[in-house]
């Protein structure tokens, strides 16, 4: 029983299905990444907001102070805005790395599949070989047992074979 031409058709789009699925994931990870660069350069932001403002109590300089104040605020909204952002994304990411590793899963199972076929396939020939083997020993054996039987069965019917008058004296 060969392995089916439809099982490695299975195999071939599982593969591409995992494929489709990593790369996917590779992107959600990314994104997550991507939102948690942005984090930390609000935090940067954030910081240089209160060290403007710092400046300022220290020179007296009031639109130092409303830029160092409004660039906190800003940085602390975008901070707001970005945290649910990260969140969801990171549930996307464990929710694709689930269908990944469910591809991987099946991926897997039809390959094992085609392995224990062919290893069944594999077994059952070398069986017929050892089959062809011993039947063709047997076969020969059996040729010379018939060959040693038809010479002492010829030798048997040779004159000499029979006890004759002549030869009892």
């Amino acid at each position: 029983m060969a392995v089916s031409r439809a099982l490695r058709r299975l195999l071939r789009i599982l593969n591409i299905e995992e494929e489709q699925a990593r790369l996917a994931l590779e992107s959600a990870v990314g994104d997550v990444a991507q939102l948690e660069r942005a984090l930390s350069a609000t935090s940067v932001r954030a910081r240089g907001g209160r060290h403007l403002v710092i400046a300022s109590a220290q020179t007296g300089e009031l639109p130092d102070r409303l830029a160092g104040l409004e660039e906190t605020h800003a940085a602390k909204r975008r901070a707001e805005a970005l945290v649910p952002r990260i969140a969801e994304a990171e549930s996307r990411v464990e929710t694709l790395r689930q269908v990944f590793l469910l591809k991987r899963v099946e991926c897997r199972q039809a390959e094992t599949l085609i392995r224990e076929s062919e290893a069944k396939d594999a077994l059952i020939a070398s069986r017929r070989a050892q089959q062809g083997l011993d039947d063709w020993y047997l076969n020969r054996l059996h040729s010379k047992h018939l060959a040693n039987s038809k010479t002492s069965i010829d030798s048997a019917d040779s004159p000499a074979a029979f006890p004759t008058s002549a030869n009892k004296s």
